[in-house]
């Protein structure tokens, strides 16, 4: 099999449950049928959003070229970045280094044709919406993106920031008001479209019709590095 690189840090919550994920949907009966991986868990890397928008003039760019660069000196065949702002500079990170680099979006997006979805509800950062990183992605496959209003918008970002990086209890009552929102403006499926919502999931019932971007991304990796997934994960919607 493939060895996977992962650029993590970003943040180290959301690195730890991608590894769980992987290790959950490989189907394997010995530890030697596992996918063999490299972490490199960087939470210094700065700010995606922040610099996205202006609001810093840190780019977290050079640093992850750095780490991914290192992780192909160490053998790797393919990374993934359990960071979905992250996919922001996956052009130009690709461009510079010498491994392949999974774009989860683009995944995401095909994972919905497949499926003959024609509209998702997005949450995700203000990096991610403002940049339209999902819309310019879904309407290559027909996928019309949904946005919440910048009410429900700013609890999404309360629920990354001050909730989720903040290590504080989760203001379930927010994502949900957020998703019956996406819901009665047309969506037939809910994106969670950071990684930090994805912690959400893993900790409360989200209902149906939840599409977890990291799950794709996870089970992209387990494909592309010639594992193969558990059944069960044939369907990742809820």
């Amino acid at each position: 099999m493939k060895k996977l690189g992962i650029l993590g840090g970003l943040g180290p919550m959301a690195t730890a449950y991608f590894l769980q994920l992987i290790i959950q949907m490989t189907q394997a009966e010995t530890d030697q049928e596992h996918i063999e991986s490299i972490i490199y868990n960087c939470p210094s890397i700065p700010d995606r959003t922040q610099f996205i928008l202006g609001k810093s003039t840190c780019s977290p760019l050079p640093s992850m070229i750095e780490i991914i660069q290192k992780l192909a000196e160490q053998g790797v065949d393919i990374c993934a970045i359990p960071c979905i702002t992250a996919h922001y500079f996956h052009k130009e990170l690709t461009a510079a280094v010498s491994v392949p680099v999974i774009h989860g979006i683009e995944e995401t997006a095909v994972y919905l044709k497949q499926r003959n979805i024609q509209k998702a509800g997005i949450m995700a950062t203000d990096g991610t919406v403002q940049t339209m990183l999902f819309s310019q992605e879904f309407e290559k496959k027909g996928v019309k993106c949904i946005y919440p209003s910048p009410l429900c918008q700013s609890y999404i970002m309360e629920l990354i920031y001050k909730n989720i990086k903040a290590g504080l209890p989760i203001e379930i009552d927010k994502f949900h008001m957020v998703s019956k929102e996406l819901y009665a403006l047309g969506a037939e499926v809910i994106l969670l479209g950071c990684t930090e919502l994805s912690m959400i999931k893993k900790e409360f019932p989200v209902g149906p019709g939840c599409l977890d971007v990291m799950d794709v991304l996870a089970k992209c990796c387990v494909e592309m590095c010639g594992a193969h997934p558990k059944p069960k994960y044939n369907e990742l919607i809820t």
